[in-house]
């Protein structure tokens, strides 16, 4: 079987950064030690003022198969997430059809076998009438359950209080909520419209999705989880305010999670009147204050997990008036150098970045045998320079909607490779290998 031997990387793992070297066997990671001695069986990938990290495990995607190949599909979205350092992902069901029953996960693993690029896994989503198919899931049948308690792309709003509370108390494994209030956001867009009228754009997307519609249904979720012992991931936090809801603590010892995705970390509501519907997304971007309030979180371990929410849509859908523009945006290919960015700027450290996108996803949803440089454990690997830069040309972008909202920006940091499963996916230029994912596998988290 093949073996590469990387040398000389400054390892990111586990809350510790080393000079050493890794050797992969196959697919795993046979060895790691301060030096290997290299041999004729060997590639040898000189790693010197790199480091080598866990490749991104992003919990929260929409590739948007089946059933919008206009937008993206699976092949398309895993190969950029590839480039971008993501060696596994786990897709959201608000697909067409929907993926609200076990066969629906099902075919949707049958889609990606042997055509997607990183590896994955899918959610089964909730509805206000599938309790049976998802007190019968099985823990290592999907990922978890998807709950939208909160109208947005695909209409899968989960708003009957006895569903809610028979999800809460019956389901298996993992509930991932999206939560926002949906009567609240009704009644804001009726004053919006009622006060703007035609001239309603972007910039009133964060009044409308507000941090009070976020509040009330944030804490109807933590609720909801606290009374009937559910395991709850809240994904995409937005504000200040929720960040209450949540305890400090290692992602090992808590029953209720959450979540920042990198766009929340990044833009702020400053940026609506240049970006405009390119940054329309649900949640809604809020203040630099609420920014300031995720980003401290993160360190202060009350957020666990850094995701994306990679959710693309065509340049004509986005050009459209702001009420008919979808919400959502490409991100998984920018994902990582924009946290090596954050690393560069000083106020994330590397190792809580590392462990925040790697590590914390595999312990929050179980997966088995990934997201940390261990010996025997697949080697899903990314190897970054961050003292190099990227920057993001129409050129680059691999999306299959071909746009994104950081088109012009640089990043401080630069992906180098990565492999998945052992094998090199991504050369730093070019995905050689746009086939190699495999399915995860879970236990109970």
């Amino acid at each position: 079987m093949a073996k590469t031997l990387i040398t000389n990387a400054l390892l990111v793992n586990e809350g510790t950064t080393q000079e050493g070297d890794v050797l992969i066997d196959g697919e795993r990671i046979s060895k790691i030690a301060t030096s290997i001695t290299a041999d004729a069986s060997m590639t040898v990938v000189d790693a010197q003022g790199r480091i080598l990290m866990p490749g991104m495990i992003d919990d929260q995607v929409h590739f948007r198969e089946p059933g919008a190949p206009h937008k993206a599909n699976m092949a398309s979205e895993s190969v950029a997430a590839v480039a971008g350092g993501t060696t596994s992902f786990m897709d959201m069901p608000n697909t067409n059809p929907t993926t609200t029953t076990r066969q629906a996960v099902a075919d949707k693993y049958d889609r990606a076998a042997g055509r997607v690029a990183a590896n994955y896994a899918f959610y089964l989503g909730a509805t206000n009438n599938n309790i049976d198919e998802i007190r019968a899931l099985k823990i290592d049948e999907a990922c978890g359950v998807k709950v939208f308690m909160g109208a947005s792309t695909g209409n899968m709003l989960v708003d009957n209080q006895d569903a809610l509370a028979a999800i809460f108390r019956d389901a298996p494994g993992l509930i991932a909520t999206h939560c926002e209030d949906t009567p609240t956001i009704l009644s804001n867009e009726a004053q919006a419209a009622e006060r703007y009228g035609d001239a309603l754009t972007a910039e009133a997307h964060p009044a409308i999705r507000s941090a009070e519609a976020c509040w009330l249904s944030s804490s109807m979720a933590v609720g909801l989880a606290k009374e009937h012992g559910a395991r709850l991931h809240v994904l995409h936090l937005t504000t200040a305010r929720e960040m209450e809801l949540f305890d400090r603590g290692p992602v090992e010892s808590k029953r209720i999670t959450a979540e920042a995705c990198v766009h929340h970390l990044w833009f702020s509501d400053a940026d609506y009147p240049a970006l405009g519907n390119l940054i329309k997304c649900n949640p809604a971007i809020k203040s630099g204050t609420d920014r300031a309030a995720l980003r401290q979180a993160l360190l202060d371990d009350r957020l666990d997990v850094i995701a994306t929410d990679h959710a693309p849509h065509t340049r004509e859908e986005k050009a459209q008036p702001y009420p008919k523009a979808p919400a959502g945006l490409p991100l998984v290919q920018t994902s990582l150098v924009s946290l090596l960015d954050h690393v560069n700027a000083g106020w994330l450290p590397l190792t809580t970045m590392v462990h925040k996108a790697c590590h914390a996803p595999a312990l929050c949803y179980g997966v088995q045998e990934r997201g940390y440089l261990r010996e025997g454990y697949y080697a899903d690997l990314t190897l970054a320079n961050p003292d190099a830069t990227t920057t993001v040309t129409p050129e680059s972008i691999l999306y299959h909607c071909g746009w994104s909202p950081y088109t012009g920006t640089t990043f401080r940091g630069r992906i180098d490779s990565t492999w998945v499963n052992g094998a090199l996916a991504f050369d730093g230029q070019t995905v050689i290998r746009p086939d190699g994912g495999q399915r995860l596998r879970f236990a109970a988290a």
